[in-house]
């Protein structure tokens, strides 16, 4: 018996999705404070969970002597593009052909309640995929950060992304 169409697309969608666990760093973009409000783009690092254990939601560790954590303060809408590029596995690809599958997660940009049970969450989760950052200084006050996912851009084919809501990126069971 064939698999249903729609359910093999959704299958190939996850299986690209899901390899994006084991990226550990994306383009992030925020709303400039410095720049009148431009955009404002840095690499960041991130993590979904601990290794092979990812929930979706990307956590960052963040300093506002930074203007990624300073402009997020203010205004929390924010981006992080994310490609397969990073993993290498597009062969001689450009980063740019479609064919490379690329996710860009746009939302809110939002601190976590220090203390929480989110807040151990997430220094679980980025500490087991960054094991440098525990040594940044202190005096630096890194806080955790996640984003609140809007909306997903998602492009692995030419003729146009892939329409994938929220719930439907989440199922995907990172």
């Amino acid at each position: 018996m064939a698999i249903p169409l729609v359910p093999l697309i959704e299958l190939i969608l996850c299986n690209q999705v899901q390899d994006f666990d084991t990226v550990v760093e994306g383009n992030y973009s925020t709303v400039s404070l410095a720049l009148a409000g431009a955009p404002f783009g840095n690499v960041v690092s991130y993590s979904d969970g601990l290794p092979n254990e990812g929930q979706g939601i990307p956590y960052f560790y963040l300093t506002t002597l930074d203007p990624t954590a300073k402009n997020a303060l203010k205004d929390p809408r924010a981006s992080l593009t994310i490609s397969e590029y990073s993993l290498g596995t597009c062969g001689k690809k450009d980063p740019e052909n479609p064919t490379c599958a690329k996710i860009t997660l746009t939302g809110k940009l939002k601190l976590v309640e220090s203390e929480s049970k989110e807040d151990e969450f997430a220094r679980k989760a980025l500490f087991s995929k960054h094991p440098e950052m525990p040594g940044w200084p202190k005096g630096h006050n890194f806080q955790f950060f996640k984003l609140e996912i809007e909306d997903i851009f998602f492009l692995n084919k030419f003729g146009g992304p892939r329409p994938l809501t929220v719930e439907e990126y989440l199922r995907c069971k990172l």
